[in-house]
C-alpha cells in the first residue's frame, strides 16, 4: 500500500500541485485560467490516446456493413454473432474496449484534482508552509509566497466550495455547462450500430453519463467543473478536425 500511496502522490497529486500553483502564479493569481490552462496541458499529453481513440472508432463505424451482413446472416444464432464480429473485430486490429481509454485516464486526473484543490486553496496563513513542502525543491518559492493566499474565485465561481453551498442563481449554468458539454462529446464520439439491442443502450447512455456527471458537479468543488467542461470542449474541438464537421451530431435525437 506504501508503493501505491508513493505512486499516486509522485505521479499524479504532486506534479499538478506544482503546476496548479506555478501557472496561478504566472497567469495573474487567476485559479480558473491556472486549471483551464492545466487542462490544455493534460490534454495534449493525452492526444496520442486521444487520437488512438478517434482512429479505433473510424476503423469500427466502418466495419458496421460487415456487423449487419453478420447480423442479418445469423440472425437466430447470437452466439455466432458475437464470435464472428469479435472475429472482424481481431483481423481489422480494432478492440470495442479501445474507446475507454480517455475515459479511464480522466478519473485519477479528476481525483488527483479534487486533493491538489483542497491543498493549494486555503484560508490561513500557516497551511503556506504545508503547500511549500509540496513544492518541488527547484522551484522559486518567492513568488508564490508573494501571491499568498491563493484565491479560488473566478468569474462568479468560488472554486474550492461546491455549487450547493450559497443559492447564487448563476450556479445553475455550472452542472448545465457540464452536462450540454458531455453530452455533446458523447453524440459527437458514439457510433451508429446495426444492433437494435445495442443502439438502445447507446441511446440509454447518451443521457444517463451526462445526467450523473451533472449530479456530481453541484456536490464537488467547482473547479473539477471547470476541468471537466474545458477538458470536453477541447475534445469537442479535436473531433470537429477529425471527423471535418458536425456531422456527428446530427439527428439530434436518433430514432
Amino acid at each position: 500500500m506504501e508503493i501505491i500511496s508513493t505512486l499516486w502522490t509522485e505521479g499524479i497529486t504532486r506534479p499538478m500541485l506544482n503546476m496548479l500553483v506555478v501557472l496561478y502564479t504566472i497567469l495573474f493569481s487567476q485559479m480558473g485560467l491556472a486549471i483551464i490552462v492545466l487542462t490544455g496541458i493534460i490534454r495534449l499529453v493525452t492526444m496520442p490516446l486521444t487520437l488512438k481513440q478517434l482512429r479505433q472508432m473510424k476503423a469500427m463505424s466502418d466495419l458496421q456493413p460487415k456487423i449487419k451482413e453478420i447480423q442479418d446472416r445469423d440472425a437466430r444464432d447470437r452466439s455466432r454473432v458475437s464470435q464472428e464480429t469479435f472475429k472482424l473485430y481481431r483481423e481489422a486490429g480494432v478492440s470495442p474496449f479501445g474507446c475507454l481509454g480517455p475515459m479511464i485516464i480522466q478519473m485519477p486526473i479528476l481525483i488527483g484534482l479534487f486533493r491538489v484543490l483542497i491543498q493549494v486553496v486555503f484560508s490561513r496563513p500557516d497551511n503556506l508552509v504545508g503547500l511549500s513542502e509540496k513544492m518541488y525543491t527547484w522551484i522559486p518559492m518567492a513568488p508564490i509566497f508573494s501571491a499568498a493566499p491563493l484565491h479560488p474565485g473566478f468569474l462568479w465561481l468560488d472554486l474550492a466550495e461546491n455549487p450547493s453551498v450559497n443559492a447564487n442563481p448563476a450556479n445553475v449554468l455550472i452542472p448545465s455547462l457540464v452536462f450540454v458539454s458531455t453530452w455533446v462529446q458523447q453524440k459527437m464520439t458514439m457510433q451508429p450500430s446495426t444492433d437494435p439491442r445495442q443502439a438502445g443502450n447507446q441511446a440509454m447512455m447518451l443521457w444517463l453519463m451526462p445526467l450523473m456527471i451533472a449530479f456530481f458537479s453541484i456536490t464537488l468543488p467547482s473547479g473539477l467543473a471547470l476541468y471537466w467542461t474545458t477538458s470536453n470542449l477541447i475534445g469537442i474541438a479535436i473531433q470537429y478536425f477529425i471527423t471535418g464537421g458536425w456531422g456527428p451530431l446530427f439527428p439530434f435525437f436518433p430514432p
